[in-house]
């Protein structure tokens, strides 16, 4: 497996770990990560540390030149929320661990330039598989339902 994307799942175990959504993700610079996070709505009390802005968070203040030679890496398909972070600073790869228990706003991201590759994980499946069966209530609330 890609050690980029075992960093994300990484960051998505943490997260179960801690009582949170198990995503995890990594932004990823010329083979570096920069950034890595994961989603810490419950752990922090937040509305919108989802995987992908806490890994941004965790990459510091960056210039732009800097995220349009980036990768990020995300365990589960990005929400409107994090695809328009994605955009917002002109990230042009996206690798997706799967988008079968949620299908965010890859359309959105492609139509925009954004390489959006989707590698079906099966490690990624099962986490969320399992965490949308035990807290349908917690899931359900993560993503505005």
């Amino acid at each position: 497996m890609d050690e980029f994307m075992q960093a994300a799942i990484d960051e998505a175990r943490l997260g179960l770990s801690e009582g949170g959504v198990p995503i995890g993700s990594v932004l990823v610079h010329k083979g570096i990560i920069l950034g890595r996070g994961h989603n810490r709505r419950v752990q922090k009390g937040s509305a919108i540390l989802h995987g992908e802005t806490d890994a941004l968070e965790h990459a510091g203040r960056q210039p732009a030149s800097l995220y349009r030679e980036s990768v990020l890496y995300t365990t589960l398909s990005p929400c409107a929320m994090c695809s328009g972070a994605i955009l917002l600073y002109g990230i042009p790869r996206v690798v997706v661990g799967e988008n079968r228990t949620f299908m965010g706003e890859e359309e959105l991201l492609r139509s925009r330039g954004v390489q959006v590759e989707v590698l079906q994980n099966e490690e990624c499946i099962s986490l969320m598989r399992t965490f949308i069966a035990e807290k349908p209530e917690l899931w359900n609330e993560d993503i505005g339902v």
